[in-house]
């Protein structure tokens, strides 16, 4: 590292760690390396293709399940889901297209982007969340809907339909970036025409008509909470944004590949949420909470619902493979020394071993599992983002691409806010049934409003202690060996 110094901004260079091997376009090859920079002479693609790679994963039943909960759980009628589900994934999908537009200039994952706010130390905390929501949470969920879809189709036992899943979500990750990239292509054009015929059928049947039924939160309470778990969807991809990106050329449109991404999730999630909340105005929870699955289909002819199945057991692959792949890049972004050339494929083949044992559980009582994870995923993606976005916007317009990998960058005000901030949004306003936190236990129709204080608290906890912190006034520029080293100032 050089360091020099200019009044009192002190300026670094830091060497950049570059992800060894060549990789390049290949497919049938494994990707090599793990969370490191990404080699110029390797990139490639187009913006375009994340709009592809971004529909696929959303093309499952957990996608749909989010709209069906509203109906079935919470008593929304149809139009007041949609409403929430279109309100919370558009924020989702936003904050998805601002992530990934950085990945073609820094050319990092997005964990890995995260130290530049929560330092080397500090990111530990969200990387390591991450890496066991992504890569053993989301892995688990998905792994049973696409499992129950081929129990539902075969009639095989359940634990055998799951293992078929996920050895083959396990292989397309294992492989790596240009295989699920790839992948997701080659599923698009299945997945989305099978799901709009579904869909059309579904829609015809709908009772549109059918009224509110509160549960005990009211109305509003239940349309807050439909709200927050539709932002967590699709927010839910958000720590794993540039993972996609990275490979593109660093010259590559910036505004286009935050657009293409943002699209492709957010008209995804609320095609399939909007059908899942008109699905469940004409199916009964009571029949089908052991397989909800299997209640989605249950108005399809019998063709149709034997591809509809067929298309959830893929869509379930096509959303692992992301979830899995990421939870590996997640676990290496916690700074981890493995000297394998594979380390990633070999990471990420134990997070499918260890989703898989979770999803063992998870085949019984599956609709109270997707309920109860899918409302508390953004408890903690609110927090984080908050952090992330507050300082890019205090570090606007200062080199800061150093702090990628320089160990000894660890600020304090990052980590700091976003435990913070998740433990005092969860402990106020929390509203689940594991736990009800104090405001919505005194006034349930108050709803779930957590990730929405996390966001906010944290922000401004991060702003108030950004200015106390050692770095706050420090630049550090990334030296890529293949390019002349930068001056320093």
């Amino acid at each position: 590292m050089t360091d020099t110094s200019s009044g009192t901004a002190p300026t670094a260079v830091i060497e950049a760690e570059v992800r060894e091997g060549v990789y390049g376009s290949k497919v049938a090859a494994v990707e090599p390396g793990g969370a490191e920079f990404i080699p110029l002479a390797d990139r490639h693609g187009k913006p375009y293709q994340q709009f592809l790679t971004w529909v696929s994963p959303n093309m499952e039943f957990a996608t749909i399940f989010v709209g069906v909960i509203g109906v079935w759980f919470f008593g929304l009628s149809f139009w007041m889901a949609t409403l929430a589900i279109v309100l919370g994934s558009a924020v989702g999908s936003v904050s998805m297209g601002f992530l990934a537009a950085r990945g073609p200039l820094h050319g990092v994952p997005q964990m890995v982007l995260s130290r530049i706010g929560f330092g080397f130390l500090g990111n530990i905390f969200p990387a390591g969340v991450n890496s066991l929501v992504a890569g053993v949470g989301w892995f688990a969920v998905n792994s049973v809907s696409g499992a129950f879809a081929l129990n539902a189709l075969l009639h095989w036992p359940k634990a055998l339909c799951l293992l078929i899943i996920v050895l083959l979500q396990i292989a397309v990750a294992f492989f790596g970036h240009n295989l699920v990239h790839v992948f997701e292509r080659w599923s698009f054009p299945f997945l989305v025409v099978v799901f709009a015929i579904a869909s059309i059928v579904i829609l015809t049947k709908a009772n549109f008509s059918a009224p509110s039924h509160p549960f005990t939160g009211g109305t509003l309470g239940g349309f807050l909470i439909i709200f927050g778990a539709a932002f967590g969807y699709a927010a839910g991809w958000n720590p794993y944004a540039s993972d996609y990106t990275r490979y593109l050329p660093p010259d590559t449109d910036r505004r286009a590949t935050g657009l293409w991404a943002a699209l492709g999730v957010f008209l995804s999630c609320i095609a399939l949420e909007i059908v899942g909340a008109a699905s469940a105005t004409i199916t009964d929870s009571n029949k089908f909470g052991g397989n909800p699955t299997a209640g989605f289909t249950s108005h399809l002819a019998t063709p149709l619902a034997d591809v509809t199945l067929i298309a959830i057991a893929l869509g379930a692959i096509c959303a692992n493979a992301l979830n899995v792949y990421s939870g590996s890049m997640s676990f290496l972004a916690l700074g981890v020394k493995l000297p394998l050339a594979l380390r990633r494929a070999i990471v990420a083949l134990v997070f499918g071993v260890a989703g898989f044992i979770l999803a063992l559980f998870g085949l019984h009582n599956a609709g109270d599992t997707y309920n109860n994870f899918l409302l508390v995923i953004a408890y903690w993606i609110g927090p984080w983002l908050g952090v992330f976005f507050a300082d890019q916007y205090l570090r606007r317009g200062k080199r800061v691409d150093g702090f990628l990998f320089d160990r000894k960058h660890n600020p304090w005000g990052g980590v700091v806010a976003m435990v913070v901030a998740t433990g005092v949004s969860i402990w106020l306003f929390a509203n689940q049934i594991e736990y009800t936190g104090v405001v919505p236990a005194a006034h349930p129709a108050f709803g779930d409003i957590t990730f929405e204080v996390g966001f906010v608290l944290a922000a401004v906890l991060y702003v108030a202690f950004f200015r106390f912190q050692p770095d706050s006034t420090k630049e550090e520029t990334l030296h890529i060996p293949d390019r002349p080293a930068p001056a320093t100032t």
